[in-house]
């Protein structure tokens, strides 16, 4: 991303939730953005998805431009490149936690019911494949949710505060889950977070504030 802006038209005037950003992720970085509410981080990460178009400035993505104001173009990008965990699981409770990970991969294009099993199994629910949602704890809908963000073979991994529904014992374990599966897959990733005990997971650290970068931050983990 260079120069990016997205501005929003208020009645009290013009809202800058992104206000020049320069963002440059490598493929396999792990990227935790951090900042207080309002600081920008979900606006950046729907501009990463597609989701949202920015109001100026450029976006590349592995070297094409990324289609922007065109609605269709931004669901084919999306479908073809974008996998994303949300903080409310967003399961289908009539499907099975195995039916829930195909229903993404049929909708992608690629059915593939022995991958779907390997990812499960990648996030310890080899045993819970034909149970439904709403017989299992909120950590394991959360790796179901991963599971089935990382069925598509996504280039690019996004999360918005997915752990936010959950205690920090359960939160330390799906994000390992989650990191071992990105590293197994060769996914990048780039997540929202409240939670600075999450920068651990991370290859480097984004501080948001005021629609601004104000600091970028290679981890140790690195």
């Amino acid at each position: 991303m260079k120069g990016v802006e997205r501005h929003y038209e208020m009645p009290s005037g013009v809202v800058k939730a992104l206000d020049g950003i320069d963002l440059t992720v490598k493929e396999g970085e792990r990227v935790i953005l951090l900042g207080p509410s309002g600081s920008g981080k979900t606006t950046l990460l729907n501009c990463l998805s597609a989701l949202d178009s920015p109001t100026s400035g450029t976006y590349t993505f592995g070297g094409d431009e990324v289609p922007s104001q065109n609605s269709e173009q931004m669901t084919k990008f999306r479908r073809n490149n974008i996998g994303y965990v949300f903080q409310f699981f967003n399961l289908l409770q009539d499907l099975t936690v195995l039916e829930n990970v195909l229903l993404i991969q049929e909708l992608a294009g690629a059915k593939d019911v022995a991958r779907a099993k390997e990812l499960l199994s990648m996030v310890g629910l080899s045993e819970e494949v034909d149970r439904f949602p709403g017989e299992i704890s909120g950590g394991q809908q959360q790796r179901v949710a991963i599971a089935r963000s990382l069925s598509k073979r996504p280039r690019l991994l996004l999360g918005d505060e997915l752990t936010g529904n959950l205690d920090s014992e359960t939160s330390a374990s799906v994000m390992q889950a989650l990191i071992e599966s990105c590293e197994k897959e060769n996914i990048t990733a780039v997540f929202v977070t409240h939670d600075e005990k999450l920068t651990k997971y991370a290859t480097r650290v984004i501080r948001l504030d005021s629609g601004k970068i104000i600091s970028d931050e290679t981890t140790q983990e690195a």
